[in-house]
């Protein structure tokens, strides 16, 4: 079970990630859509692209980088979940993608640097 140190820092990463996409033009459509086989962190649109967007919130590269958490097995897991998300909604959705936000924090929580990897896998 997460601490709740960990859930802040996952918390703030995801919020920064959201403001930066923002930024750049994507449309957040949801937020932590869960189901009973995990959950997909933000959903959003880049165009006429749905984005289904892991983060990653670390706060150093001790244990590696946000990226390299993202291994075969978190992707196979990330397709399954935008599969049942896409079987959800009876929207024409045209083209899908899915990206890796990584944030680095202060131990205190603030936003040091956010990178993201479009079309990660």
């Amino acid at each position: 079970m997460p601490t709740k140190g960990r859930v802040d820092k996952g918390k703030r990463g995801e919020d920064a990630a959201v403001l930066h996409l923002k930024k750049f033009g994507y449309q957040i459509v949801a937020r932590n859509f869960r189901c009973r086989y995990g959950e997909i962190d933000i959903i959003a649109r880049d165009g006429d692209t749905l984005v289904f967007v892991e983060v990653k919130s670390r706060t150093s590269a001790r244990f590696g980088s946000p990226f390299e958490s993202v291994d075969i097995r978190k992707q196979k897991k990330l397709r399954q979940l935008a599969v049942i998300y896409l079987q959800s909604v009876e929207e024409y959705v045209g083209n899908v993608r899915f990206d890796v936000v990584g944030v680095y924090l202060t131990p205190a929580g603030e936003v040091t640097e956010i990178n993201v990897i479009k079309h990660a896998f």
